[in-house]
């Protein structure tokens, strides 16, 4: 080895560990770096965390306002005065409700239980299982909605994603309320989600939370409250007004524009108008469905009206025994096509000339003993516009046309009933604005009482029961969701009750009568259930 090799091989060697020298102080900054950065990151993480976390608390506090309270009251109570004077204090509590709800179930209901119900079951079965009830019934963007690529390149073929997995987004609980038969739990929708997938999935959600009934209200674009009914208010009789109590009563006091006709599903009284926008009414069920619950029912309750000359019945009847039991109480009367076309030709006139009288007067006529409101009540209306011949099919068709386009105003209501509700047996169909479907054989019968998608949101009329007479569902009443209602029993000897109630008048004093400002503060003696 000659000189110069080994100065190249000291060169190389100094520069070797001088280049280690240099990495080894590069190596402890940059451990020191990763220190500082590291603790760094540690700080800024936690405080991230707890800035989320109080976050979470606070949103939480003002979503759960009143959980929240309770739970600081408690802890504090706790903390000031032991646990021997909580449970003390918790155990009378309990006791005072329960004895209260012994007491006066529906004042305990209406001021405590509702809102104790629904707390217990927001905690215990809406927030923890509905979310799975929703995923399970489609109701939520699942995680595997992110579509798979496969990119073909020179080098070789790679399987991925096109984008992120995007995390299970479900409606949020915004509040549950809990009544005597239904519990009410609104919820927010998620983007691309709207009212009607919730409509489909009504009778699976009903399946999951073990009840019988389930239906869809939209509350608004994005929210909807999703109704689950615990038991059922209609399962026994709704007794209709005694007339006994209606002596003494005002004709002038009865409002013919919401009278009191049965109890809906919520356990609240059902009132239909008899006068004004939507009177027109058409009742559609099968034999034995309670459609003479519809018909005398609320004539119970106008009897005044009737007695008093501002209502005048009119009755078509062409089995000639539903209405004629109470044929005393009718103005006019018909069983035969040939006079159901004389009756319908009088009212017709009637009509006429009360046109000629107040037109470019007053919008809408007045109702008055010299101007009563004509109310026809038309039984088996099919009977009459099918099973018959020709002319009279037609003639009768024409009157009733005429009757519910332009008697509105004038003080004329038509009220028709039938079996079979296809268009060819009621071809005036479509001009009753108010629709009731009681018990129907078929489920397509509902759809053509009620329109389109009834059945879909709730009014599933096929599935009522024989004893259920009387049940059935009317679409609308401002709300976009069917509404379960039944009418008020009326028995026999309450029809010939009402047949001497209009013939035979009290002479009243109008100095001394006595009569409560709201006609709907007339209830049936054995109405129950909290409104």
């Amino acid at each position: 080895m000659d000189l110069n090799t080994v100065a190249a091989v000291i060169a190389g060697g100094g520069a070797l560990g001088a280049i280690v020298w240099v990495l080894a102080k590069v190596g402890k900054a940059l451990v020191k770096i990763a220190e500082a950065l590291a603790a760094a990151a540690v700080v800024f993480l936690t405080i991230w965390l707890v800035i989320k976390a109080l976050l979470w608390a606070l949103r939480q506090t003002v979503t759960h306002w009143r959980t929240s309270l309770a739970v600081v009251g408690l802890l504090a109570w706790w903390h000031w005065w032991g646990w021997v004077s909580l449970v003390a204090t918790a155990a009378v509590t309990a006791g005072v409700l329960i004895g209260w709800r012994l007491i006066d179930q529906l004042s305990f209901d209406a001021w405590a239980g509702r809102h104790l119900r629904a707390w217990w079951l927001r905690w215990t079965i809406y927030a923890p299982k509905l979310p799975e009830w929703l995923h399970a019934c489609g109701l939520g963007i699942r995680q595997d909605a992110a579509p798979f690529i496969v990119a073909v390149t020179p080098l070789g073929r790679t399987l991925g994603r096109r984008r992120p997995p995007v995390r299970a987004q479900l409606p949020t609980v915004l509040k549950v309320r809990s009544g005597p038969s239904w519990d009410e739990v609104r919820v927010r929708l998620v983007p691309g989600q709207k009212p009607e997938d919730f409509d489909d999935a009504a009778r699976a959600l009903a399946s999951a939370r073990g009840v019988a009934r389930c239906q869809i209200r939209e509350l608004a674009p994005n929210v909807v409250s999703i109704d689950f009914q615990r038991r059922n208010l209609l399962a026994e009789p709704v007794a209709c007004h005694d007339l006994d109590q209606l002596a003494g009563v005002a004709g002038e006091s009865v409002d013919l524009r919401r009278v009191w006709a049965g109890r809906t599903e919520y356990g609240q009284d059902w009132h239909i108008p008899l006068t004004g926008p939507a009177s027109h009414l058409l009742t559609a069920g099968t034999s034995g469905a309670g459609k003479n619950s519809i018909t005398w029912d609320p004539l119970i309750s106008i009897a005044p009206a009737i007695r008093d000359g501002l209502v005048r019945v009119s009755g078509i009847d062409p089995k000639g025994m539903e209405l004629a039991y109470g044929r005393g109480i009718f103005h006019r009367y018909a069983v035969t096509g040939t006079d159901a076309v004389a009756l319908l030709d009088e009212l017709v006139a009637a009509m006429d000339a009360r046109k000629t009288e107040f037109a470019g007067r007053v919008r809408s006529v007045p109702i008055s003993a010299e101007n009563p409101l004509e109310l026809l009540e038309f039984d088996e209306i099919g009977a009459l516009t099918k099973y018959t011949d020709r002319r009279t099919r037609e003639a009768i068709t024409e009157r009733v046309a005429l009757l519910t386009t332009q008697g509105r105003a004038l003080g004329f209501t038509v009220r028709g009933y039938v079996q079979e509700p296809t268009k060819d047996t009621v071809p005036v169909r479509e001009l009753f604005p108010r629709r009731i479907c009681l018990r129907v054989s078929a489920k397509s019968h509902v759809g053509m009482v009620l329109g389109d998608q009834a059945y879909e949101r709730g009014a599933w009329a096929n599935r009522i029961t024989e004893a259920e007479a009387g049940v059935g569902y009317v679409f609308g009443e401002g709300l976009r969701e069917p509404l379960r209602i039944r009418a008020g029993w009326v028995p026999d000897e309450t029809i010939k009750q009402l047949e001497a109630f209009v013939i035979s008048p009290i002479r009243r004093d109008p100095a001394v009568l006595a009569f409560p400002s709201k006609p709907t503060d007339l209830t049936p003696s054995t109405r129950g259930g909290v409104a």
